[in-house]
């Protein structure tokens, strides 16, 4: 059975991982027979936003508990993650990867990438394991690993920032995953397209399971 390690940004899309899409990846990894693993980083988040409104909140949480939520508190630290025990790598999206995994959402192409998420990614691209990411996560990748081909569907403003970090960005429509098979990064648009159902929020992680395991 393949193991795969699924890396969150904390719970809710405008301040940590997009449920919707972590919920669907993890049902097509199982539903393709593989495993999956959670993590994410045991820190502060960058902004508590009020998913109501819309406006930030006058509180602290923390990553890693706030993505318990939707690992139902199975869940570990990144800082324990090891490459050599995962056959791949998936990343969902959500402004939690923009503002907890990355700097992307307040500084745009001149990103940093928190140093566990860069470890992480790093070690599995240099062991030649699969990684995908869903949504706006395809911007870390962009940022760690020059030259690679992903995919955020058709933002041009997000597609320059890609080219500027010396990423190549495939324009994409609903249910479409880019591949880059000497990379072995696989990508696919979700909600960063406007429109989408969660139906093909579902189409577009099965898609993307299904080429990781390929």
């Amino acid at each position: 059975m393949k193991k795969i390690a699924v890396i969150l940004s904390g719970c809710g899309v405008f301040d940590g991982s997009e449920i919707g899409e972590s919920m669907m990846a993890l049902l097509a990894i199982d539903l393709y027979g593989a495993s999956y693993s959670i993590f994410a980083p045991d820190k502060a988040q960058a902004v508590v936003m009020n998913h109501l409104t819309g406006e930030p909140m006058d509180e602290r949480r923390n990553v890693l508990v706030e993505a318990a939520r939707i690992a139902r508190g199975e869940i570990a630290p990144l800082s324990s993650f090891r490459a050599d025990e995962f056959d791949a790598l998936i990343l969902p999206g959500g402004f939690g990867a923009a503002k907890n995994l990355s700097t992307y959402a307040s500084d745009g192409e001149r990103m940093t990438v928190d140093a566990e998420v860069r470890q992480a990614v790093l070690a599995m691209h240099a062991a030649g394991k699969p990684i995908g990411a869903m949504c706006i996560a395809p911007v870390i990748l962009a940022h760690l690993l020059p030259g690679v081909k992903l995919t955020i569907g058709k933002d041009p403003r997000t597609a320059a920032h890609i080219t500027a970090m010396g990423g190549v960005h495939e324009a994409t429509e609903e249910a479409q995953v880019s591949a880059d098979a000497v990379n072995k990064v696989y990508t696919t648009p979700c909600y960063m397209l406007n429109g989408v159902r969660i139906g093909q929020i579902f189409q577009s992680a099965q898609a993307l399971v299904k080429a990781m395991l390929a």
